[in-house]
Protein backbone atom coordinates (compact mmCIF):
# COMPACT_ATOMS: atom_id res chain seq x y z
CA UNK A 1 0.00 0.00 0.00
CA UNK A 2 1.38 3.40 -0.61
CA UNK A 3 0.05 6.22 1.58
CA UNK A 4 -0.78 9.26 0.33
CA UNK A 5 1.55 11.57 2.78
CA UNK A 6 4.75 11.27 1.29
CA UNK A 7 2.85 13.09 -1.81
CA UNK A 8 1.25 15.67 0.64
CA UNK A 9 4.87 16.82 1.94
CA UNK A 10 6.37 17.23 -1.63
CA UNK A 11 3.37 18.54 -3.12
CA UNK A 12 3.29 15.98 -6.26
CA UNK A 13 1.12 13.39 -6.88
CA UNK A 14 3.52 9.60 -7.12
CA UNK A 15 1.45 6.96 -9.78
CA UNK A 16 -0.50 5.64 -6.98
CA UNK A 17 -1.65 8.56 -5.61
CA UNK A 18 -3.01 9.46 -9.36
CA UNK A 19 -4.52 5.82 -9.70
CA UNK A 20 -2.26 3.04 -9.77
CA UNK A 21 -2.18 0.51 -7.55
CA UNK A 22 0.84 -1.04 -6.16
CA UNK A 23 0.10 -4.49 -5.09
CA UNK A 24 1.39 -6.68 -2.17
CA UNK A 25 4.12 -9.22 -2.76
CA UNK A 26 2.44 -12.15 -1.95
CA UNK A 27 -0.87 -11.10 -3.99
CA UNK A 28 1.32 -9.79 -7.62
CA UNK A 29 3.45 -13.82 -6.51
CA UNK A 30 0.02 -15.67 -6.57
CA UNK A 31 -1.71 -13.92 -9.47
CA UNK A 32 1.80 -14.70 -11.41
CA UNK A 33 1.91 -18.45 -10.52
CA UNK A 34 -2.20 -18.82 -10.45
CA UNK A 35 -1.98 -17.67 -13.87
CA UNK A 36 0.69 -19.89 -14.98
CA UNK A 37 -1.33 -23.13 -13.20
CA UNK A 38 -4.23 -21.85 -15.05
CA UNK A 39 -2.52 -21.52 -18.57
CA UNK A 40 -0.35 -24.68 -18.62
CA UNK A 41 -3.77 -26.38 -17.35
CA UNK A 42 -5.82 -25.31 -20.45
CA UNK A 43 -2.68 -25.84 -22.55
CA UNK A 44 -3.05 -30.05 -21.42
CA UNK A 45 -6.73 -29.65 -21.90
CA UNK A 46 -5.91 -28.39 -25.50
CA UNK A 47 -3.67 -31.08 -26.37
CA UNK A 48 -5.47 -33.97 -24.88
CA UNK A 49 -8.48 -32.39 -26.93
CA UNK A 50 -6.75 -32.76 -30.27
CA UNK A 51 -5.63 -35.75 -29.92
CA UNK A 52 -8.46 -37.37 -29.35
CA UNK A 53 -9.73 -35.68 -32.65
CA UNK A 54 -6.71 -37.03 -34.14
CA UNK A 55 -7.19 -40.22 -32.78
CA UNK A 56 -10.42 -41.43 -31.57
CA UNK A 57 -9.04 -44.41 -30.17
CA UNK A 58 -6.41 -42.56 -27.82
CA UNK A 59 -6.90 -42.51 -24.08
CA UNK A 60 -6.14 -39.22 -22.49
CA UNK A 61 -3.40 -39.33 -19.77
CA UNK A 62 -6.07 -37.85 -17.21
CA UNK A 63 -8.46 -40.64 -17.64
CA UNK A 64 -8.07 -42.25 -14.05
CA UNK A 65 -10.75 -44.26 -13.21
CA UNK A 66 -14.61 -44.23 -14.27
CA UNK A 67 -15.32 -40.88 -12.39
CA UNK A 68 -12.39 -39.46 -12.86
CA UNK A 69 -11.71 -39.00 -16.69
CA UNK A 70 -11.39 -35.77 -18.53
CA UNK A 71 -12.28 -37.97 -21.95
CA UNK A 72 -15.68 -38.18 -20.86
CA UNK A 73 -15.81 -34.95 -20.48
CA UNK A 74 -14.17 -33.76 -23.64
CA UNK A 75 -16.24 -35.17 -26.46
CA UNK A 76 -19.38 -33.99 -24.82
CA UNK A 77 -21.35 -30.39 -26.04
CA UNK A 78 -20.57 -29.13 -22.38
CA UNK A 79 -16.89 -29.06 -23.20
CA UNK A 80 -17.38 -26.10 -26.89
CA UNK A 81 -20.22 -24.24 -25.14
CA UNK A 82 -19.35 -21.51 -27.62
CA UNK A 83 -18.44 -23.81 -30.48
CA UNK A 84 -14.92 -24.55 -30.11
CA UNK A 85 -13.31 -26.12 -27.05
CA UNK A 86 -13.56 -24.27 -23.92
CA UNK A 87 -9.76 -24.71 -22.81
CA UNK A 88 -8.82 -22.09 -25.55
CA UNK A 89 -10.92 -19.37 -23.58
CA UNK A 90 -8.88 -20.41 -20.64
CA UNK A 91 -5.30 -20.21 -22.75
CA UNK A 92 -6.73 -16.36 -23.65
CA UNK A 93 -7.93 -15.54 -19.96
CA UNK A 94 -5.05 -16.86 -18.10
CA UNK A 95 -2.20 -15.48 -20.56
CA UNK A 96 -3.73 -12.25 -19.60
CA UNK A 97 -3.35 -13.12 -15.72
CA UNK A 98 0.03 -14.31 -16.92
CA UNK A 99 1.56 -10.93 -18.07
CA UNK A 100 -0.70 -9.10 -15.50
CA UNK A 101 1.04 -11.38 -12.55
CA UNK A 102 4.74 -10.24 -14.50
CA UNK A 103 4.06 -6.46 -14.30
CA UNK A 104 2.61 -6.91 -10.74
CA UNK A 105 5.87 -9.13 -9.52
CA UNK A 106 7.83 -6.72 -11.12
CA UNK A 107 6.59 -3.52 -9.57
CA UNK A 108 4.90 -2.37 -12.19
CA UNK A 109 2.10 -0.03 -10.91
CA UNK A 110 -1.15 -0.82 -12.97
CA UNK A 111 -4.52 1.69 -12.50
CA UNK A 112 -7.66 0.84 -10.22
CA UNK A 113 -9.89 0.39 -13.46
CA UNK A 114 -7.59 -2.06 -14.53
CA UNK A 115 -7.66 -4.39 -11.53
CA UNK A 116 -11.31 -3.55 -11.53
CA UNK A 117 -11.50 -4.78 -15.24
CA UNK A 118 -9.40 -7.91 -14.35
CA UNK A 119 -11.61 -8.71 -11.14
CA UNK A 120 -14.84 -8.59 -13.29
CA UNK A 121 -13.24 -10.56 -16.21
CA UNK A 122 -12.50 -13.25 -13.30
CA UNK A 123 -15.57 -13.22 -12.17
CA UNK A 124 -16.80 -14.13 -15.30
CA UNK A 125 -14.84 -16.93 -15.77
CA UNK A 126 -16.15 -17.86 -11.80
CA UNK A 127 -19.75 -17.90 -13.43
CA UNK A 128 -18.97 -20.48 -16.17
CA UNK A 129 -16.51 -22.58 -13.75
CA UNK A 130 -19.81 -22.98 -11.59
CA UNK A 131 -21.81 -23.81 -14.41
CA UNK A 132 -19.19 -26.25 -15.42
CA UNK A 133 -19.56 -27.55 -12.14
CA UNK A 134 -23.01 -28.39 -12.30
CA UNK A 135 -22.55 -30.06 -15.78
CA UNK A 136 -19.92 -32.16 -14.56
CA UNK A 137 -21.47 -33.57 -11.64
CA UNK A 138 -24.89 -33.51 -12.55
CA UNK A 139 -25.49 -34.21 -16.42
CA UNK A 140 -22.42 -35.59 -17.34
CA UNK A 141 -21.01 -37.63 -14.64
CA UNK A 142 -17.63 -37.23 -14.80
CA UNK A 143 -14.90 -35.35 -13.57
CA UNK A 144 -12.15 -33.99 -15.43
CA UNK A 145 -8.51 -32.71 -13.52
CA UNK A 146 -7.05 -30.44 -15.63
CA UNK A 147 -11.12 -28.78 -15.24
CA UNK A 148 -10.70 -29.06 -11.42
CA UNK A 149 -7.07 -27.25 -11.50
CA UNK A 150 -8.88 -24.28 -13.35
CA UNK A 151 -11.52 -24.08 -10.85
CA UNK A 152 -9.70 -24.13 -8.16
CA UNK A 153 -6.92 -21.48 -9.39
CA UNK A 154 -10.04 -19.12 -10.60
CA UNK A 155 -11.80 -19.05 -7.33
CA UNK A 156 -8.71 -18.37 -5.67
CA UNK A 157 -7.17 -15.96 -8.32
CA UNK A 158 -10.89 -13.98 -7.97
CA UNK A 159 -10.23 -13.56 -4.27
CA UNK A 160 -6.34 -12.11 -4.94
CA UNK A 161 -7.73 -10.05 -7.83
CA UNK A 162 -10.42 -8.15 -5.98
CA UNK A 163 -8.57 -7.83 -2.79
CA UNK A 164 -6.01 -5.86 -5.06
CA UNK A 165 -8.80 -3.55 -7.12
CA UNK A 166 -10.84 -3.00 -4.24
CA UNK A 167 -8.04 -2.04 -1.68
CA UNK A 168 -8.47 2.03 -2.02
CA UNK A 169 -12.09 1.38 -1.20
CA UNK A 170 -10.95 -0.44 1.82
CA UNK A 171 -8.40 1.79 2.86
CA UNK A 172 -10.82 4.42 2.91
CA UNK A 173 -13.46 2.49 4.95
CA UNK A 174 -16.29 3.32 2.46
CA UNK A 175 -17.98 -0.07 2.52
CA UNK A 176 -18.69 -2.35 6.00
CA UNK A 177 -20.03 -4.97 4.10
CA UNK A 178 -16.56 -5.02 1.70
CA UNK A 179 -14.25 -4.76 4.49
CA UNK A 180 -16.00 -7.67 6.32
CA UNK A 181 -16.13 -9.56 3.17
CA UNK A 182 -12.43 -8.67 2.83
CA UNK A 183 -11.53 -10.13 6.09
CA UNK A 184 -12.99 -13.04 5.89
CA UNK A 185 -12.28 -13.51 2.03
CA UNK A 186 -10.31 -16.55 3.22
CA UNK A 187 -12.65 -18.04 5.31
CA UNK A 188 -14.90 -17.95 1.98
CA UNK A 189 -13.22 -19.49 -0.21
CA UNK A 190 -12.22 -22.45 2.51
CA UNK A 191 -15.71 -23.11 2.61
CA UNK A 192 -16.07 -23.18 -1.46
CA UNK A 193 -13.43 -25.74 -1.61
CA UNK A 194 -15.25 -27.70 1.41
CA UNK A 195 -18.82 -27.16 -0.42
CA UNK A 196 -17.33 -28.63 -3.72
CA UNK A 197 -15.64 -31.66 -2.36
CA UNK A 198 -19.01 -32.93 -0.04
CA UNK A 199 -20.89 -32.50 -3.57
CA UNK A 200 -18.24 -34.47 -5.27
CA UNK A 201 -18.28 -37.02 -2.76
CA UNK A 202 -22.01 -37.53 -2.07
CA UNK A 203 -22.77 -37.72 -5.90
CA UNK A 204 -20.23 -40.35 -6.64
CA UNK A 205 -20.29 -42.23 -3.57
CA UNK A 206 -21.33 -45.35 -5.36
CA UNK A 207 -18.20 -45.12 -6.72
CA UNK A 208 -15.96 -43.74 -3.75
CA UNK A 209 -17.48 -46.65 -1.89
CA UNK A 210 -16.61 -49.55 -3.10
CA UNK A 211 -12.62 -48.54 -3.29
CA UNK A 212 -13.28 -48.86 0.25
Amino acid sequence: MVSAEPAERSGDLNPAAAGDIEVPAPSAWWVLIGGVIGLLASIALTVEKVRILLDPHYVPTCNVNPVVSCGSVMMTPQASLLGFPNPLVGIAGFTVVVVTGVLAVTKVPLPQWYWTGLTLGILTGAVFVHWLIFQSLYRIGALCPYCMVVWAVTITLLAVAASIAFRPLLERRESTVLRLTFQWRWSIVTLWFTAVLLMIMVRFWNYWSTLV
